[in-house]
């Protein structure tokens, strides 16, 4: 395995990167909620959220993105 070349940029501006985040800490809320148990939070609700997220994710991952392929569409670059 090896980083791609642009690794610095893909980690501050692709939208796959953001939603993986946002679903790693709706993880991380839904396990503070089985510990605490607040009132009115019902069980599987941030879990739903998270796994909403990671959908999202991966459809957004296969999308060119003009922030990190410079404007150009990714077949024409040479």
């Amino acid at each position: 395995m090896q980083l791609v070349e642009d690794w610095d940029q893909i980690l501050k501006k692709a939208w796959s990167i953001k939603f993986s985040v946002l679903a790693a800490l709706l993880g991380g809320m839904e396990v503070a909620v089985q510990l605490v148990k607040p009132a009115g939070v019902p069980d599987g609700v941030f879990a739903g959220f998270a796994a909403c997220v990671s959908v999202a994710a991966t459809l957004v991952r296969v999308l060119q993105q003009q922030e990190l392929s410079g404007g150009k569409d990714a077949s024409n670059q040479e």
